[in-house]
């Protein structure tokens, strides 16, 4: 295969270089670090989330160049630092994704996405044992744990999925999805346990309150209810389905939804907040079936 050649990408390089010079650069950029402009990361991330499924091409596009923009901008960052340069981060991830499709390049078989899915995870698992044998060759006192690498700042519900997915790629998973339901159930009891122990408010609502005994029954109400969602993003996963994906497109759907209530209690020259409960329901129906 010819070498591609992507002249644009230099010419942005060297603008973001440009932009980082002593002579005649931005000052703002010139000040910025690692970690002053780390969370734009997250943020840039996102709005090309939300162009993707606006379904807006041109908008897509712009807000690529934004993540882009992060990329290179981190990179010449670490570049005037003397620790890696833009190169250096493409290297990597070329060879990354190489090592991590042995499907494509080494004659591995994957036959659908799932399969592909799990044997990703599988490479994953062996770059991390193979990094803490030699974290134990050195007698390294801090050997990585399987679970280090996924980002603790995730969403947490996408943490869930990455998770579960490293664990299950080291043997730790159910034989069916029955048994994944069967976990549910247990949690769901452990869940109800816990929170008839918990004070409540009179309608039912856990209450924070003084003293050491109450707040742990608060706490562990909380933590029955995680370990119940946690199941659930097993359940998703066992059925291949996206649980982030899932629960996103559920968002969306209840937004628009309600916004149709909100539109006809509008028509009606109220508030939305001024409608009856069985009100609403009727806008919510009638903007259901108009779907």
């Amino acid at each position: 295969m010819p070498e591609a050649e992507h002249p644009a990408f230099d010419a942005f390089v060297s603008t973001v270089a440009q932009l980082r010079s002593p002579q005649g650069g931005c000052p703002w950029n010139r000040a910025q670090t690692h970690e002053s402009i780390g969370d734009y990361l997250i943020e840039e991330a996102y709005e090309a989330l939300d162009a993707v499924q606006s379904g807006s091409v041109a908008h897509l596009r712009e807000e690529l160049g934004d993540v882009l923009l992060q990329v290179v901008l981190q990179s010449q960052i670490a570049a005037d630092a003397g620790e890696f340069t833009i190169d250096d981060v493409c290297a990597d991830i070329d060879q990354k994704m190489i090592r991590r499709h042995p499907h494509v390049f080494a004659g591995v078989a994957a036959e659908n996405a799932n399969e592909v899915a799990d044997l990703w995870e599988q490479v994953k698992l062996a770059e991390k044992q193979h990094a803490a044998e030699q974290a134990a060759s050195a007698e390294c006192e801090d050997r990585p744990h399987l679970l280090d690498d996924v980002p603790t700042h995730f969403p947490a519900l996408l943490q869930a999925q990455k998770i579960s997915r490293r664990a299950v790629a080291a043997g730790f998973e159910w034989d069916t999805i029955d048994d994944v339901w069967q976990k549910v159930a247990e949690e769901r009891a452990e869940l109800q346990a816990a929170y008839d122990k918990a004070p409540k408010t009179d309608d039912g609502k856990v209450l924070e309150t003084e003293g050491r005994e109450r707040d742990a029954l608060v706490a562990a109400a909380e933590m029955e209810f995680g370990d119940m969602l946690f199941a659930l993003v097993n359940v998703a996963r066992k059925m291949g389905i996206d649980a982030e994906a899932a629960l996103r497109a559920s968002n969306a759907k209840f937004r628009r939804r309600f916004a149709k209530v909100e539109e006809g209690a509008w028509s009606e020259g109220r508030a939305v907040e001024d409608l009856t409960l069985d009100e609403m329901e009727a806008y919510w129906q009638s903007a259901k079936e108009g779907e």
